[in-house]
């Protein structure tokens, strides 16, 4: 670890490219974790909010991490972004149920990979969807995140409603677009308790998914597993583009012939892997051998 010493007097909140190193040297020495290739101006920033919410500076904050008075664990918690909703971005959800997904409609099995699902909402579109569609029972989901305390609260499925209720108005401009059909309640798949200002998702969607911490940096395609979809959304914006054409590289390797990569509405794929794939608005299809 370096031994470069940061000046514990100063009272400017910028962090500089030398004190973020001395940060994650510090990281990676003390835990498993290594932020070296994140976006340096993303990272800043959530490593100033740390230090500002625990009312101390940086120096003081790496002395913490060494004698164990403070969390590694919450100190990656709060460095890695843990907001999702169910059925954000609903035109990539439509283009999933009316386009996507009825082209896997007749294998024999579907394999899903979340990658950097935070608390669960986006699975349990997915879900959903799969089971509208009458295609969960031969679906098999892998959803990994970083931080096993955000899994541990996905597995539960229980959110506010007071925060969450244009939950119910995604839910509805997805599943009942269509004045035809049959619509489908909202209540099929949730327990609302207004008392308690709670949502819980049902067993249908909690006990489905295979919850695994992971971490896309270092641990690869853990799974044995050749994914049909691949869904990391809003998770390589916090990336540098080093880092995330090494993590396009592990979703090529991932992805079977001719499937698809779903990426955030503010993100792209501009590297080496491009010419690899089709690309129609966030989706990336691979292209054949």
């Amino acid at each position: 670890m370096t031994t470069t010493t940061l000046n514990d007097n100063s009272n400017d909140p910028n962090i500089s490219d030398e004190e973020l190193n001395i940060f994650v040297d510090a990281l990676i020495h003390l835990s498993k974790y290594d932020f070296s290739e994140y976006s340096e101006k993303s990272l800043k920033r959530r490593i100033e909010k740390i230090s500002n919410d625990q009312k101390i500076n940086l120096i003081q904050l790496i002395d913490r991490m060494h004698n164990g008075s403070i969390s590694i664990e919450d100190i990656v918690k709060s460095i890695t972004v843990n907001t999702t909703e169910l059925f954000r971005d609903t035109p990539m959800w439509l283009s999933l149920k009316d386009g996507i997904l009825p082209q896997l409609a007749k294998q024999d099995n579907i394999n899903i990979w979340h990658a950097g699902c935070s608390s669960g909402q986006e699975v349990f579109s997915m879900i959903i969807l799969l089971n509208e569609l009458n295609l969960l029972e031969k679906t098999k989901i892998f959803a990994t995140d970083i931080n096993y305390d955000i899994l541990e609260q996905a597995q539960k499925g229980v959110f506010k409603l007071s925060f969450n209720q244009f939950y119910v108005e995604n839910f509805n401009k997805v599943l009942n677009d269509d004045p035809q059909k049959i619509q489908v309640s909202f209540e099929k798949y949730f327990d609302i308790d207004k008392t308690k200002d709670l949502i819980k998702a049902k067993p249908i969607l909690t006990q489905k998914p295979q919850f695994v911490q992971h971490d896309l940096v270092k641990d690869g395609n853990v799974f044995n597993t050749k994914f049909d979809i691949i869904m990391c959304r809003n998770v390589l914006i916090y990336f540098n583009s080093s880092l995330q054409n090494k993590v396009f590289q592990l979703f090529y390797d991932s992805l079977e012939s001719n499937r698809f990569l779903i990426i955030g509405i503010h993100e792209s794929m501009l590297g080496p892997l491009q010419p690899k794939f089709d690309k129609d608005k966030q989706t990336y299809k691979k292209r054949p051998y």
